[in-house]
């Protein structure tokens, strides 16, 4: 393990931990197995995308194959944040993978999904695990992937990116 990363350079996630070029590095594995352990989202739908660290702790997926590392300013999809105790998916992530998650998923009244796309945070009752969920709600008669929140004490506490928040209202 070498302790040398350059922020600004795209390098792919190895696949042995003996390779990882700073100590909390994920493998790739681990990302896969994140998504399935947390939401339940099968491997078959992930595992065909290579992985990417760009600054520590900042993955991204790209469905293609280059060489690493690679100094690029984007590569693919923003997916996950690993920094710290607890790993975050990414509104984007969510937003293309989450109507295949079996679990962690909590969905939305008309007016809790209307504050949560708003960047309110709300109680509500949740009888599952606490930490980052997918929050959904039916639209067009489709119940689909709104973002991620943060659940805790009670409280669902919306992640929306401050630049892609709406006020939808409640009666819409």
């Amino acid at each position: 393990m070498t302790d040398q990363h350059d922020g600004q350079e795209f390098v792919r996630l190895p696949t042995d931990p003996g390779d990882r070029i700073h100590e909390d590095q994920p493998t790739r594995e681990e990302v896969l197995d994140w998504w399935v352990d947390r939401f339940g989202i099968g491997r078959e739908c992930l595992a065909e995308f290579s992985y990417w660290e760009k600054g520590r702790g900042k993955i991204w997926a790209f469905h293609a194959d280059t060489d690493s590392p690679v100094r690029v300013e984007g590569l693919g999809m923003s997916v996950l944040r690993t920094r710290g105790d607890h790993w975050k998916p990414t509104t984007n992530a969510v937003q293309r993978f989450g109507n295949r998650a079996e679990q962690n998923v909590i969905h939305l009244t008309r007016e809790q999904a209307a504050a949560f796309v708003a960047g309110e945070d709300r109680e509500i009752a949740w009888d599952g695990d606490w930490g980052y969920l997918i929050a959904t709600h039916d639209i067009v008669g489709e119940t689909e992937p709104l973002g991620v929140g943060l659940y805790l004490h009670g409280e669902l506490r919306s992640q929306i990116p401050k630049g892609r928040r709406r006020d939808l209202g409640a009666d819409q």
